[in-house]
C-alpha cells in the first residue's frame, strides 16, 4: 500500500506521479487493464535508503498516536529498529547480518573453525554411543503391554530359577521321513553329546526320538540309555511307540504326521541351557552356534542341507548382520549416484569436491551428536542419514548454482558471495527452523523420539556447514584459483534460457498465465482425494516386519564378497514354521493376572471360567480354550496321579474338579507334588501372580487375537493384563497409527505458524507464509494416497515420513518463494519474476531432486522391506514436493493476487 502523500526523495518524482505501488492481486494496478498481477503489498517507490519493499519500514500515521502504535505495520517496525522509533535497520535476520561478512571476509577462518569441530565430533563418532539396536525390541520397551509382559518374565522366567535360562530348537528335515529309525538315532547320539559337553550348560534336551524311547523303556532317561533302546528295538515296536507317544505327549514334528504311516518329514529338537540372568545376547548366540557345530559332526546331520538351528539370540545376532549387510549394498550404491549427479549438477572438480565434503562432516557431525548423546544406532535412524543428505545436496545446489548466476553479471567473488549468501541464508534458515519442526514433532512419541532429536540436531548441523562452511570454502578456493592457469570448467547455472531446463520448467508459469484458478482447484481436487483415499492406509508391526525379503536376498547372493549378504537361518525357520508347522512366530497371547485374589477360594474357578467359550481366534478343544493354566496342571497331575486327585476332591466342593475350598492350603499341596516345577511356570510361589497362555489359530488376524485377548483380561473378575509378542506387537502398532497423526498436525501447526510469523517479519506480508503451504499440504496428501497405492503400510520405520513430509515440501516452496518475492521487489511483474525463479532457484531444485530422488531412492534397494518401503516413500515425497513447487506454487500465487486485487484485501488487512 501506498502512502498518497509521500514523494520518492531520490529522484523528486511524487508517489502519484511515479511507478505506481501495486499489491499481489493488483489492488493498484492500471485501471484500464486490470491485467497486472503483483505480488502482495509491494511497494516500488524509493528513498534515500533504497527500495521500499511494503512500507513497513515507513509507517503512515493516521493522527491518533496511540491507533498508529498498535497497528502491527507499527510493531514491526519498532521491532526492526530495536525500538527505535522510525528505524529502517533492513539487514535480514541477525544471524545473517553477522555471519555472512565473515564468508566473504574471512573465508579460510570459517573453514578452519569447521574442520575443528568436526575433529571434535569424530571423537564422539569414534567413541559411538549405545549398542546398536535392530528388530521389534527397540519399538517395544515403553509400552504397558510390554511392561506387564517384563513383569512376567520376571516372575515366571525359567520356572523361577535364579538363572537367565536360554533355549534354542533344532529343525530336522527329511522328505522320505525323519522318524526313521536311523533319523531317531541321530537325534538321540546329538543330545547326548550336547549334554555331555559341559561348556554348552545344557540343563535338558526333547526330540521326538526321546519321547519314543520313553515310550519303549519308561526306565530310559539319558540319552545314551534312549540310543540303545530304540536301537534294539524292530520297526514295528518303533511304530508302536510313536503313534503311543504322540498320543500320550504330542510328537513336536510337522503337519504332514499321522500315526498310521508313522512318518513326517520335519522334526523338532529343543535345547535349554543354564544362562546366566544377565547374559549377553552374543554370549547366548555363541552357545547356539556351537550347538550346531555339535549337530554338524553327527554322521547324516548337515547344517548347510537338512538341519537349522533358531534361538531368539540367533535371531538378534543375525538381525543386526541385516542391518550391516543392508548398509554395506545401500551405501555403496548411494555413493555412487549420489556422485554421478552431483557431478552433473556442479561440473567442477572443486565444487564437488567442497559438497562432498559437506556431506561427510554432516553425518560426522550427527554421528557424533549420537556418540556424546550416548544414542544407539538403530533400524529407525538408518532413514535420518537419508533425509540429511538430501537437505544437504539441495542446499548446496542452490548456494552454487545462485553463486553462478551472479558470477555471470560480472561480479567479482566476494560480491556474488555476499549476494548469494545474504538473499539464501534467510531462506535456509526458515527450511532448517520448519524441517526442525517437522523432525522434533517425533518427539512427542516413545517410538519416533530418537529419530526426532537425531534428525533435528542433523538438520542444524546441515544449515551451519552448507550455510556457512560451503560458501567460505567456495570463496577461499575461487578466490585461489584467480590470477591461476587452474582451468575452468562448467560455471552456468543450471536452468538457464538456453538450456533443456530453462525451455521445461517455464510450464508451470504458462499454465498460471492462462488457467490459474482453473489448474489450482483441480490439484486440490486430486490432493483432497488422495488424502481421503489415503486415509486407509495400513498399519504393519511384527517380528518379521524386520526380516529381510527373501527374493531380493537370492539376487544379492551372486555379488562378490563383502557384497553378498550373510546366510540368514530364521529365514528357513520361518518357512518351516509357516509350512511344515502351521504357525508363526508368536502363536499364543498370554493373559497375565497379578492379583491377592488368586488367595481366595474362587480363584481357580474364575481362571477356569476364563478358559470356557473361547473366541473364534483361540485354538480350541470343544468349549475349551487350548491354553496352558495353573487349571491345566492341576488336571494333568490328578488323570497321572490317583493321591493328587483325592487331594484335588478334598478341596473341591462342586465336584468338578475345580478346588474351590481351602484354595491356599491346597497351593502348598500342589507345589509339594512332582507338579511342583510345573507350577510354578503358572503360578508364582507367592500366590501373586499367575499366567494364562491361550493358542491362536492359525488363520486368525493379529489384531483380532489381540483385541480377544484385552477382552478376556478385561472380563476376569481380577486384575488381569493382555499381553505376550503379539499383544505388544499390536500396542505399538496403534501408538505408530497415534503418533503418525500427532506428528503430522504437531509438525503442521508449528510450521504454519513459524512461516506466517517468519515473512511477517521478514518481508512484511504474513500472506507469503501462507502461500507456502498450499503445495506442501498438497505434497502431503499425494504422499498419503501413495502409500496405500503401492501398499506400503505405516511401520515405526516410516512413522515420521508424513511429518518429515512437511520440511521437505518447505525446503522447494520456501527457496522458491523466497527467490520470487526477491525479484518481484526488485521491479518486475509477477509473471516476470515468475519465469525468473523457475529458471533460477527451479533449476537448483530440479537438480536437487534428481539427485535426491535418484541418490537416496537407493534405499529401495535394501534388505529390509521397512526400509526398501522407506526409500519409495522418501523419492515420492522429495518429487511431490519438487512438482507442487514447479506447477503449483506459481497459480497459487496468481490466485491468490487476483482474489486480492478484487476484495481490496491489502487495504483492509495491509500486513497480512
Amino acid at each position: 500500500m501506498t502512502d498518497p502523500d509521500r514523494t520518492d526523495e531520490s529522484d523528486g518524482i511524487s508517489g502519484s506521479d511515479g511507478p505506481t505501488s501495486v499489491d499481489l492481486g493488483g489492488s493498484s494496478s492500471d485501471a484500464t487493464t486490470g491485467t497486472d498481477d503483483r505480488p502482495p503489498n509491494v511497494d516500488t517507490t524509493s528513498t534515500d535508503d533504497g527500495p521500499s519493499r511494503h512500507g513497513a519500514d515507513r509507517i503512515p500515521d493516521d493522527g491518533d498516536g496511540w491507533l498508529s502504535r498498535l497497528d502491527p505495520r507499527t510493531v514491526l517496525g519498532t521491532l526492526r529498529s530495536g525500538g527505535r522509533e522510525g528505524g529502517t535497520d533492513r539487514g535480514g535476520d541477525p544471524f545473517t547480518r553477522r555471519v555472512n561478512p565473515l564468508i566473504t571476509d574471512r573465508p579460510w577462518t570459517v573453514v578452519v573453525a569447521f574442520l575443528l569441530v568436526t575433529a571434535l565430533f569424530l571423537g564422539g563418532a569414534m567413541a559411538g554411543g549405545g549398542e546398536q539396536q535392530a528388530g521389534a525390541d527397540q519399538f517395544t520397551e515403553e509400552t504397558p503391554a510390554q511392561q506387564a509382559f517384563d513383569d512376567m518374565q520376571e516372575n515366571f522366567g525359567d520356572n523361577g530359577r535364579e538363572t537367565g535360562g536360554d533355549s534354542a530348537q533344532l529343525f530336522i528335515e527329511d522328505d522320505r521321513n525323519v522318524l526313521s529309525k536311523p533319523n531317531l538315532l541321530r537325534m538321540l547320539e546329538f543330545q547326548d553329546r550336547v549334554e555331555s559337553t559341559e561348556s554348552l550348560r545344557v540343563t535338558s534336551t526333547t526330540s521326538p526320538a526321546s519321547l519314543i524311547a520313553q515310550q519303549l523303556d519308561p526306565t530310559a532317561e539319558t540319552p545314551e540309555e534312549q540310543y540303545r533302546v530304540v536301537d534294539r528295538a524292530s520297526q514295528r515296536q518303533i511304530d508302536a511307540a510313536i503313534a503311543d507317544a504322540d498320543e500320550a505327549a504330542g510328537l513336536p514334528v510337522s503337519t504332514d504326521f499321522t500315526r498310521e504311516s508313522a512318518s513326517a518329514s520335519v522334526a523338532q529338537i529343543a535345547v535349554s541351557y543354564d544362562t546366566a540372568s544377565m547374559a549377553d545376547t552374543g554370549n547366548n548366540a555363541h552357545l547356539q552356534f556351537q550347538t550346531q557345530e555339535i549337530a554338524n559332526d553327527v554322521d547324516g546331520f548337515d547344517t548347510d542341507e537338512n538341519v537349522v538351528i533358531w534361538g531368539d539370540a540367533i535371531l538378534d545376532e543375525e538381525t543386526v548382520q541385516l542391518l550391516g549387510d543392508t548398509a554395506i549394498v545401500v551405501f555403496p550404491a548411494a555413493i555412487v549416484l549420489i556422485m554421478f549427479f552431483l557431478a552433473i549438477a556442479y561440473r567442477d572438480p572443486v565444487d564437488l569436491g567442497l559438497g562432498l565434503v559437506a556431506l561427510v562432516m554432516t553425518l560426522i557431525w550427527t554421528f557424533g551428536f549420537m556418540g556424546y548423546a550416548n544414542i544407539p544406532f538403530s533400524d529407525s535412524l538408518i532413514t535420518v542419514f537419508p533425509l540429511l543428505l538430501a537437505v544437504g545436496i539441495d542446499f548446496g545446489i542452490h548456494i552454487i548454482n545462485r553463486y553462478r548466476e551472479e558470477r555471470a553479471t560480472g561480479a567479482a567473488v566476494g560480491e556474488a558471495m555476499g549476494i548469494t549468501t545474504g538473499q539464501l541464508t534467510t531462506a535456509l534458515l526458515i527450511v532448517t527452523i520448519t524441517t526442525v519442526f517437522s523432525f522434533a514433532a517425533n518427539l512427542i512419541s516413545d517410538i519416533t523420539r530418537d529419530f526426532g532429536l537425531v534428525a533435528a540436531a542433523g538438520i542444524v548441523f546441515t544449515f551451519l556447514i552448507f550455510g556457512v562452511f560451503l560458501p567460505a570454502g567456495k570463496v577461499g578456493f575461487d578466490r585461489l584459483r584467480e590470477g591461476t592457469r587452474f582451468p575452468q570448467f562448467g560455471t552456468s547455472p543450471l536452468g538457464n534460457e538456453d538450456s533443456i531446463l530453462g525451455r521445461v520448467l517455464p510450464v508451470g508459469v504458462e499454465i498460471a498465465r492462462v488457467a490459474p484458478a482453473i489448474f489450482l482447484v483441480a490439484m486440490l481436487v486430486v490432493g483432497g482425494s488422495a488424502a481421503a483415499y489415503g486415509t486407509g492406509v495400513d498399519t504393519e508391526f511384527d517380528q518379521e516386519v524386520f526380516f529381510p525379503d527373501e527374493d531380493r536376498v537370492e539376487q544379492y547372493e551372486s555379488l562378490p564378497e563383502p557384497f553378498s549378504p550373510s546366510e540368514y537361518t530364521f529365514m528357513q525357520v520361518l518357512a518351516y514354521l509357516e509350512e511344515d508347522f502351521e504357525m508363526s512366530l508368536q502363536g499364543t497371547v498370554t493373559v497375565y493376572v497379578e492379583d491377592n485374589d488368586l488367595r481366595s477360594d474362587g480363584a481357580l474357578r474364575e481362571i477356569d471360567r476364563a478358559l470356557q467359550n473361547p473366541p473364534n481366534s483361540f485354538e480350541a478343544d470343544g468349549r475349551q480354550a487350548d491354553a496352558n493354566s495353573i487349571v491345566g496342571v492341576i488336571d494333568s497331575q490328578a488323570a497321572a496321579d490317583p493321591e493328587f486327585a483325592r487331594t484335588v476332591d478334598r478341596h473341591d466342593s462342586s465336584g468338578d474338579g475345580i478346588p474351590d475350598r481351602n484354595v491356599d492350603a491346597f497351593y502348598d499341596e500342589l507345589f509339594a507334588s512332582d507338579a511342583g516345577g510345573q507350577a510354578e511356570s503358572r503360578l508364582t510361589t507367592d500366590r501373586g501372580a499367575t499366567r494364562i497362555d491361550y493358542s491362536i489359530d492359525v488363520d486368525a488376524e493379529q489384531d483380532e487375537a489381540v483385541a480377544d485377548a484385552r477382552t478376556v483380561a478385561s472380563e476376569m473378575r481380577m486384575d488381569a493384563t493382555a499381553t505376550g509378542q503379539l499383544v505388544i506387537f499390536e500396542s505399538v502398532i496403534e501408538e505408530i497409527t497415534e503418533s503418525a497423526v500427532q506428528s503430522l498436525m504437531a509438525a503442521f501447526v508449528l510450521t504454519a505458524m513459524f512461516l506466517v510469523l517468519s515473512y511477517w517479519w521478514l518481508e512484511g506480508r504474513a500472506i507469503y507464509g501462507v502461500l507456502n503451504l498450499v503445495p506442501v499440504v498438497l505434497s502431503v496428501a499425494l504422499l498419503a494416497g501413495s502409500m496405500r497405492f503401492f501398499d506400503v503400510p505405516l511401520s515405526p520405520i516410516n512413522a515420521p515420513i508424513l511429518s518429515v513430509s512437511i520440511g521437505l515440501g518447505v525446503d522447494y516452496t520456501v527457496h522458491f518463494m523466497h527467490r520470487f518475492v526477491d525479484e518481484y521487489e526488485a521491479g518486475k511483474d509477477v509473471h516476470e519474476a515468475l519465469l525468473v525463479t523457475v529458471r533460477g532457484t527451479g533449476g537448483a531444485l530440479t537438480g536437487s531432486m534428481l539427485t535426491t530422488v535418484c541418490g537416496l531412492g537407493v534405499l529401495y534397494l535394501a534388505l529390509i522391506p521397512l526400509i526398501m518401503e522407506f526409500g519409495l516413500l522418501l523419492a515420492l515425497g522429495v518429487f511431490y514436493a519438487w512438482l507442487s513447487s514447479i506447477l503449483v506454487l506459481p497459480s497459487t500465487i496468481v490466485v491468490w493476487a487476483r482474489l486480492e486485487s478484487r476484495h481490496d484485501v491489502a487495504e483492509r488487512v495491509p500486513w497480512a
